[in-house]
């Protein structure tokens, strides 16, 4: 038997028939699953959360300082996350010894703390109980992250260069709404000197993308960026208008930038590493990964 690996909820409630389908793919993989994450319990009077902030809180850091576990795969996004990063011992959780972290979406909150409070690289991959664990690609591409990661990640299909030129540095970011939620959050460290932005985001019109760019540029959140890599911005409207948005608010920055490069919610999504040091090169393009 493989790895254990322990299946938790931090945010919002999974779908049983996801769950249960998400939780036979790891089964797949020969990893020893464990799953804390209930489909029946909910917040008491809030249910899009998968119960009581101090309940999520406690599954997580309980799963993480277990050391029989290797991983700690989140089920689903949702929102909630944001509500326990104050609730979480980030002490505890550093003692407890490096382990795998995955998710995305909301879980984009959890990145930003755990991965630098632990001093490690976290998987943006898809989650447990989601459509995207039925899909051969996306299910493909989150297995070999986890266990024969190449020395080069090639963006999807449909990756383009939006502003060429190379960059090295750690990789950071996630959803791109939920890294503007954790603006000005204790705790929540700001991008390294240097970093290469990782950035999507699901069912937000152009000018919320816009919205949410222009408060990050004016905060100084980019002003020590390296380079951009966009994944996909499923239902965010017209692709053409998107790509307008991205031109006018990152294309004079004076750094690479690609976009769709095929990490995020769209189908036969990417996993990607935050917090890995990387070569981009935005002409080919491509993420290398420096040992």
């Amino acid at each position: 038997m493989g790895d254990r690996v322990e299946v938790i909820a931090p945010a919002g409630p999974p779908p049983a028939p996801q769950l249960a389908a998400g939780l036979d793919v790891l089964r797949s993989w020969g990893l020893d699953v464990r799953c804390a994450a209930d489909p029946e319990r909910h917040h008491p009077t809030l249910p899009y959360l998968a119960g009581t902030d101090a309940e999520r809180a406690a599954q997580l850091q309980k799963a993480w300082c277990d050391p029989g576990n290797a991983a700690v795969v989140c089920a689903r996004g949702g929102y909630g996350a944001l509500r326990i990063l104050d609730l979480l011992d980030w002490t505890a959780m550093a003692a407890a010894g490096p382990k795998v972290f995955t998710g995305s979406s909301d879980i984009t909150a959890l990145h930003a703390v755990l991965g630098p409070a632990c001093g490690l690289v976290t998987m943006f991959t898809p989650l447990v109980a989601s459509d995207a664990m039925a899909e051969p690609v996306a299910q493909e591409n989150m297995r070999r992250m986890l266990f024969e990661r190449e020395p080069t990640l090639h963006g999807g299909p449909s990756a383009r260069t939006l502003v060429g030129g190379t960059a090295a540095g750690p990789t950071v970011g996630g959803t791109l709404s939920l890294i503007v939620s954790t603006l000005g959050v204790a705790g929540v460290p700001a991008p390294p000197d240097g970093s290469i932005v990782l950035l999507e985001d699901i069912t937000e019109a152009p000018y919320r993308i816009d919205h949410f760019l222009t408060h990050l540029l004016r905060s100084g959140w980019f002003d020590t960026v390296a380079g951009v890599v966009l994944g996909s911005w499923l239902k965010c409207g017209k692709p053409e208008r998107v790509h307008d948005v991205m031109v006018d608010r990152l294309g004079g920055l004076g750094i690479p930038v690609v976009e769709e490069f095929g990490f995020g919610h769209a189908e036969g999504q990417l996993s990607v590493p935050l917090g890995a040091s990387v070569v981009l090169d935005a002409d080919t393009p491509t993420l290398t990964f420096v040992r």
